[in-house]
């Protein structure tokens, strides 16, 4: 089982999230207060294109494993700092497959919907780092490491040392893709 590290949201386009104490979601939307909730999508280049896309990415979840990975290679990243809502430690997150849901703490149950796709920002954030969230494999397959997003099913409060539970989908289960 794992657990939530901290929570962050912004009610602002700002790369980096300020951590909270709690963060609430709400079933369809997200996280309340948060620039990216609601029903349809919010990320600006993708409201460009078509504001009547349903939301996929209402919550962003990261690995602190990849904090971790990311401060000894000498860019000292903290919770909240690449944007994400949900920052976890003790599952694979990039490692599930689509349609997984996540109960994050007492009540509240997300549903991944798919991976983050870094942008070119991360290097705004700290210069070099898009090269360590993004690569390719020895296949020459793009590796996107950023984290995951999620869609909010079941709304409550979220807060750090809450426990994570995964459940799995039935199989076949699908890799992630990005959304």
């Amino acid at each position: 089982m794992g657990q939530i590290t901290a929570v962050s949201r912004s009610g602002e386009y700002t790369f980096t999230k300020p951590n909270e104490d709690v963060i609430r979601l709400v079933a369809g939307l997200g996280v309340e207060g948060d620039v990216h909730a609601g029903e349809l999508v919010k990320h600006r280049s993708r409201v460009r294109r078509d504001p009547t896309q349903p939301n996929l990415r209402q919550v962003h979840l990261m690995h602190a494993e990849l904090h971790d990975e990311l401060t000894a290679l000498g860019f000292p990243v903290t919770a909240g700092a690449l944007g994400e809502n949900v920052t976890t430690r003790g599952v694979d997150l990039l490692g599930l497959p689509t349609g997984t849901r996540l109960h994050l703490g007492a009540e509240a149950v997300v549903e991944v919907t798919g991976l983050r796709n870094p942008c070119p920002q991360i290097d705004g954030f700290s210069d070099g780092l898009l090269k360590h969230v993004v690569g390719r494999d020895a296949e020459g397959n793009v590796v996107r490491r950023a984290g995951i997003m999620s869609i909010v099913l079941v709304g409550g409060e979220v807060r750090p040392g809450d426990p994570i539970r995964v459940e799995l989908p039935a199989a076949p289960h699908t890799p992630l893709q990005p959304v």
